[in-house]
């Protein structure tokens, strides 16, 4: 009987062991689970060469790099020329997800695009995004009234000129921190700048250069443009992409710019897209490099 009990108790013994070790079981089988689920997560690179479809951001309105025509929908601009000559490396065809660049940083992050075309590298994108080398180097400047011909920051650092910008924009930054001693007036948009500019009501509007440019492009009356010196103001302008640990995709799209850059094509289409918008060679500024 001692020796039956005895049985019976290791039994009992074992059973409440495997009990026990059934729930941590379960803990590193869902843990193995979840990590083979984190693993097996989709590159960029190996999702656009399984589907052939590359997925960028499309600004409308945003000259030179978007334009979409309303009758017939079809895009054009410098960085639709740049996004189909990406897609050919990739064998790929584009898909365009209408944005604002505001937007195209969470379109990034909720995986919505592969591609975000010029964007600025601030931290705080940083944070949730990953960007290319630069596209190009965005110098800055400004549309001034006739008879106004600046050529520092100095030259509107005065009280008695008015000098614009739209608000919550790096143009603002640069405004406040070289123009401090002008009448500075910030609008929600670029277009209610250039009709400040175009009634009176400013003496010069800051832009940054392609922009600016593409402003004269519209509204040529409002020429030259003129490029702001002693300091260079200048920020990188690149192309955001989603953080994730596949680098392949990345390294892939800056080989690509380093490429193009090198052969002087990205100056060309940028140059192409300005003049799709009216802007002719001999308006670009001679010191303007892209």
């Amino acid at each position: 009987m001692m020796q039956h009990t005895g049985r019976k108790g290791i039994d009992r013994r074992g059973l409440a062991l495997v009990a026990g070790l059934l729930p941590v079981m379960g803990l590193v089988g869902l843990a193995s689970t979840k990590a083979e689920a984190q693993t097996s997560a989709e590159s960029t690179f190996d999702r656009v060469r399984r589907t052939k479809v590359l997925r960028i951001a499309a600004l409308p309105g945003e000259l030179p790099y978007f334009q979409k025509d309303l009758a017939t929908g079809a895009w054009s601009g410098a960085c639709i020329s740049m996004a189909l000559d990406i897609a050919k490396v990739f064998d790929s065809k584009l898909e365009y997800v209408e944005s604002t660049y505001g937007n195209s940083v969470l379109d990034l992050q909720s995986n919505k695009v592969d591609l975000a075309f010029a964007l600025n590298p601030t931290p705080a994108r940083a944070l949730s995004i990953s960007f290319t080398n630069p596209m190009i180097i965005h110098p800055f400047g400004c549309l001034a009234k006739h008879g106004l011909v600046p050529k520092t920051w100095d030259d509107l650092n005065k009280p008695e000129l008015t000098v614009v910008f739209d608000l919550g924009s790096l143009h603002e930054t640069a405004a406040r921190r070289y123009c401090p001693k002008a009448n500075l007036v910030g609008f929600k948009t670029r277009d209610e700048c250039t009709l400040a500019l175009q009634s009176g009501r400013a003496d010069a509007h800051i832009q940054a250069a392609l922009l600016g440019l593409s402003t004269v492009g519209k509204n040529p009356s409002l020429g030259p443009y003129y490029l702001l010196t002693n300091p260079t103001v200048a920020l990188p302008s690149c192309l955001g992409l989603q953080r994730e640990p596949d680098t392949r995709f990345k390294e892939v799209i800056n080989a690509w710019l380093d490429m193009n850059r090198g052969t002087g094509q990205l100056r060309e289409w940028m140059l192409e897209g300005l003049a799709k918008f009216g802007v002719t060679r001999e308006q670009v500024p001679a010191n303007l490099t892209f």
